[in-house]
């Protein structure tokens, strides 16, 4: 008898990229795709706290680079991403959230939003796809969605619309791409202990929302996106494509 085999979740000799590095669950991204082995590009508008990240990592044995990078600036990303390139893996978390009640949406809070979190994932998924087809090689694309791609909520239908946006355009892009051996993902997670929610979670009203949404009965953490994204990024999920992997705690459930 000959037992199957399970495939590596290794990522030695790949190289990814990581758009919204410097903080949240980008950082912990970062961090799981070094710790697989990969050769991550932190990506982020600062070099600060890049750098800071960087060292941190290095010190720890981990393969990494800085590329200080506004996504929104389509033509610098994709000349970066041309000249840099090609990355065997994306992983994009950069993202903007401005919460109001649709009645109150200002159109630059729309613009902004919209500009950063469909327009800039939009083309800098298509920039690593464009350097894996001119280099022939397969590639996992992972966009870092939201719950609120599958659901509503009250004072976020910017947002949510949005984070519908980046789901439609993934299910699109995988079948174009799968010939190729391209695979291109989402990650959605529900409300994650980071800097920028925690505004939320100061707030009664919302953590009684929340609480009651998620079934196992905690805010999600950064740690909880970690093993999802080298599962994506690896071959073990080399079947997996146009999906989308919910790290909600239950929320979608019902």
């Amino acid at each position: 008898m000959t037992l199957p085999k399970t495939p590596s979740f290794r990522l030695d000799g790949k190289r990814a990229l990581v758009a919204g590095a410097s903080s949240g669950i980008g950082q912990a991204c970062a961090v799981a795709l070094a710790e697989a082995g990969a050769h991550v590009t932190l990506v982020a508008r600062g070099t600060g706290k890049l750098n800071a990240l960087k060292d941190e990592m290095t010190a720890q044995g981990m393969q990494v680079s800085v590329l200080p990078l506004d996504i929104c600036d389509i033509a610098k990303t994709e000349t970066a991403v041309a000249d840099q390139g090609p990355y065997d893996i994306l992983v994009n978390s950069a993202g903007l959230a401005r919460h109001t009640p649709a009645t109150d949406t200002t159109e630059p809070d729309y613009d902004a939003v919209t500009n950063l979190n469909v327009k800039g994932a939009y083309f800098l998924t298509r920039a690593i796809a464009k350097g894996l087809l001119i280099a022939n090689k397969p590639g996992s694309l992972i966009n870092i969605s939201s719950q609120m791609a599958h659901v509503g909520a009250i004072d976020r239908a910017v947002y949510c619309g949005t984070k519908h946006a980046v789901e439609g355009f993934t299910k699109s892009m995988a079948i174009e791409w799968g010939p190729h051996q391209i695979r291109v993902n989402t990650i959605c997670p529900t409300f994650i202990r980071t800097p920028l929610t925690e505004p939320t979670f100061s707030n009664p009203d919302r953590m009684k929302w929340i609480n009651e949404k998620i079934k196992l009965g905690r805010i999600g953490e950064v740690e909880d996106i970690m093993g999802a994204v080298v599962f994506l990024a690896s071959d073990a999920a080399a079947l997996i494509t146009g999906t989308s992997l919910l790290i909600d705690g239950g929320w979608t459930a019902d």
